[in-house]
């Protein structure tokens, strides 16, 4: 993080709203306002002293200076990220802020650029800010309960305002003409300076900081309503007659106030608590990981152990009904687990000795003991939390159009207010000037920006939420944005499409061993039970599938990149490759001498075997295509997008698995550098692609590509080059993530059609254009709860991603 010289404000360099050159070194802004003001005279902010910073930690984790704030919130004087004055004291709101909430990384949902220690306002468009840290978000949120408290004392006094206001004369003789103000002011008073003070707090920050928002707006129109109010309770006399209604009254606005103040607090509690659902999802992950571990010790005793104390290597008892602790290995034992909760796969998954296991799925049946292998950050669960939290504070590319509308919106807003009073003032009815000031409170209230810049944000932080849910993990926004937009898909073979493991497919017995298939598959496998080379636990397992017995074998040796060789009881076997089996001085049947491979099977390997000295037969064995691939392939194709195969298998291979899948485009033989190029390709001519794999080779593709997609189960150096990260690893995640993108942009759409309506129907009626047509006029009360009920309508939208279909 850098620092904005002018205002002191933390700045992301890659987020930066500006730069400047100057004396060879680049200095970084939060606005082209401060780039300006920098610019005009350099040395003034270069050689101003620098109050000394606090120590926090940037976006990324790693230390950053971020200015320090006030140790307790709403404390007087205190400074926000911008080097602005922060809250008005609230002893209730400093009193539930925790330790943890205070040593935490707050960040706005618009402006993720705005990065703090502790919780404050966004000094750019003054919404709370959000933790980055998502544990600090299970805090309680000191914002909500200061704002319901202030909306509740708010309401009680408003009401008996607005009864006043409205219906005074009806009290009349027991409360005079004279008296009837004064009471108003004594109630609305709290209202207006304590209830609404937090935004003229913010709206005073936004003039200081030349970023207008919302809050201008609002502390701009109650403030001249109620200063109008005052002044024409205390001083009756001194208005001029285009003040005056026809009785010879000065109007009096202490209802408006006060009940604008009320519904804009009512929309800050239904917004904040609208934001809180928003995060929900990882809250939801959160809580999948269970509180304590069950710990077996190196004597056998068994006890019951905090999370946080299990360590790699420890042995521990998932039983039936209970979460897995951490990531690791079966030991012993046979289960059945749930990992819906990760994966999206609703069918419970098999576990055996040696299959893996991811903390906080659940045990379904059985009982089993495992080794712990990641813990703590390093679990799947903690990735994925950390992951999702970070994507939700990505800005998708539609958020720019938002970003250049709200940049002259509220400038716009307040000439529209003001042309407003100047209209009705000189051609308006009688009370001229009292028309002129209600139809510019108006104006100035019902023009909400804040609608307009949640729409994508709210959008976002759900749609990524309810991926993670679905088992598709999203990096950042851009990557759930174009993903809609893709046309063509290139997918890696083998760990994509197929299962990236060997299976035997055929055993070939030679002429005149006088073997049988199983017979030549169980010496096979008596012998490759000792080695740990991927090829031979697949003839083992076919083995034992098979139900075939399996001897011990001795005198075992494994030549690397050979093969095996050794004794079974009785007889001498080896098992490997042509050349491996030729240097022993054995050589296959004529007819073999070609090899198996190119025969045109879908055959990936063969493993040729000698029996006493004599080549007896091969075991080929091939990558199954995963059971999804197929439908997935089948769904994508129907939606129009154009898949094609890259592997650096054979052609043969290639054609069996294609044909298999009705894939029309492949290439074979493909080496990792290719595979960036071909995509590279499909970009010059115009097709918007996506790339699919799992390996390290399919690294530079997938940075290559316009949206990269990594399989769960694929290497680090490929789920770190992706934008989306399939946790599961088949390709009905795609289809999944695709349906995810385009409902989340057409969501995003629907929150900015509504927001660009509502303003462009909304100032007109305010401004009282439609008066000379129809008569329309629109009471500040009512501008003011239109106003609140945009903001709250666009986060009510997004939540409805949620339950999406996916």
């Amino acid at each position: 993080m850098e620092k904005d010289l002018v205002c002191g404000m933390a700045v992301d360099p890659e987020r930066a709203a500006a730069s400047a050159e100057w004396n060879g070194k680049t200095y970084y802004f939060c606005c082209g306002g401060c780039q300006k003001r920098f610019l005009a005279d350099p040395e003034k902010y270069l050689n101003a002293p620098q109050a000394k910073p606090a120590m926090g930690l940037n976006i990324m984790g790693a230390p950053s200076s971020v200015p320090a704030i006030a140790a307790e919130r709403g404390a007087p004087g205190m400074k926000d990220g911008h080097g602005s004055a922060g809250r008005v004291p609230d002893e209730a709101a400093k009193a539930s802020v925790s330790p943890a909430a205070k040593n935490a990384r707050y960040t706005c949902p618009m402006h993720p650029e705005i990065v703090q220690m502790g919780p404050g306002v966004c000094p750019k468009c003054g919404m709370a800010l959000e933790p980055m840290d998502v544990l600090a978000d299970t805090e309680t949120d000191p914002e909500l309960g200061s704002m319901t408290r202030r909306f509740w004392v708010s309401a009680a006094l408003s009401l008996p305002v607005l009864v006043l206001g409205m219906f005074g004369a009806r009290f009349e003789p027991l409360i005079s003409t004279q008296l009837r103000p004064w009471i108003e002011f004594v109630l609305a008073a709290p209202v207006v300076l304590w209830g609404g003070w937090p935004f003229f707090v913010r709206g005073w920050q936004s003039v200081v900081n030349r970023s207008p928002n919302m809050f201008t707006l609002i502390a701009m129109g109650t403030g001249a309503a109620f200063l109008e109010s005052v002044a024409a309770t205390v001083f009756p006399y001194s208005f001029p007659a285009s003040f005056r209604t026809g009785m010879g009254e000065v109007p009096v606005y202490f209802e408006a106030a006060a009940v604008i103040t009320t519904l804009v607090l009512l929309g800050q509690v239904l917004e904040l608590r609208a934001r809180q659902r928003t995060s929900g999802a990882i809250r939801a992950l959160l809580e999948l990981a269970p509180k304590i571990a069950r710990r077996i010790d190196a004597h056998g005793a068994e006890q019951d152990v905090p999370l946080d104390a299990v360590q790699k290597g420890d042995r521990l008892r998932v039983r039936p009904g209970e979460k897995v602790p951490v990531d690791g290995a079966v030991l012993e034992g046979t289960s059945a687990v749930d990992e819906s909760m990760v994966t999206g796969e609703p069918l419970p998954v098999e576990k055996q000795p040696g299959h893996r296991v991811t903390g906080g799925t659940l045990n379904a049946s059985g009982s089993f003991v495992m080794r712990a292998e990641r813990v703590g950050a390093e679990t799947l669960l903690a990735q994925i939390v950390q992951m999702v939290s970070q994507a939700q504070r990505s800005r998708a590319p539609i958020q720019r159009i938002a970003d250049r509308v709200s940049a002259y919106f509220v400038p716009a807003v307040v000439i529209a207010a003001a042309l407003a009073f100047f209209a009705w003032a000189l051609l308006g009815p009688e009370p001229r000037l009292a028309h002129a000031l209600v139809s510019a409170v108006s104006v100035l209230i019902i023009a909400c920006p804040c609608a307009l810049g949640l729409a994508t944000p709210m959008a976002i932080m759900v749609g990524v939420g309810r991926g993670a849910r679905a088992g598709v993990l999203v990096r950042s926004a851009e990557a759930l944005e174009r993903l809609a937009k893709v046309d063509t898909l290139v997918i890696d073979k083998t760990g994509t499409l197929t299962e990236g493991k060997p299976h035997v497919s055929n055993v070939e017995v030679f002429e005149g061993s006088g073997l049988s298939q199983d017979e030549l598959l169980s010496l096979a496998a008596s012998l490759e039970r000792l080695s740990e080379h991927p090829l031979a636990r697949a003839i083992v397992r076919a083995a034992e599938e098979k139900r075939l017995p399996l001897e011990q074998a001795s005198e075992f040796r494994a030549t690397a990149g050979g093969g095996v060789e050794g004794l079974v009881p009785g007889k001498s076997v080896i098992a490997g490759t042509r050349g491996f089996l030729r240097e022993r001085g054995i050589e296959l049947p004529a007819e073999k001498q070609t090899g198996l491979l190119s025969s045109g099977s879908s055959a990936v390997s063969v493993v040729y075997v000698a029996i006493e000295k004599s080549a007896a037969g091969a075991i080929l064995l091939t990558d199954r295509v995963k059971v999804s691939t197929a439908e997935a392939i089948r769904a994508l194709q129907a939606d129009g997008v154009r898949v094609v195969m890259l592997t650096g298998d054979r052609r043969e291979s290639a054609l069996v698995v294609a044909r298999q899948l009705g894939i029309e485009e492949f290439e074979a033989e493909v080496k990792p550098r290719q595979k960036g190029e071909i995509v590279n390709r499909l970009r010059v001519q115009g097709r918007i692609v996506a790339m699919a794999g799992d390996g390290i080779n399919d690294a530079p593709a997938l940075a290559a590509a316009d949206v990269g997609i990594a399989m769960g189960n694929g290497t680090d150096v490929a789920i770190e080059s992706a934008g989306i990260i399939l946790v599961k690893g088949d390709l009905q995640g795609i289809v999944r993530a695709r349906a995810l993108s385009r409902a989340t942009l057409r969501n995003i759409w629907q929150n900015l059609a509504f927001a660009f309506l509502y303003n462009a129907l909304g100032v007109p009626v305010a401004a009282g254009v439609f008066y000379p047509i129809f008569g329309w006029l629109l009471s500040p009360m009512l501008a003011s709860a239109a106003m609140s009920f945009s903001s709250v309508s666009v986060i009510g939208n997004a939540l409805r991603l949620r339950k999406a279909s996916l």
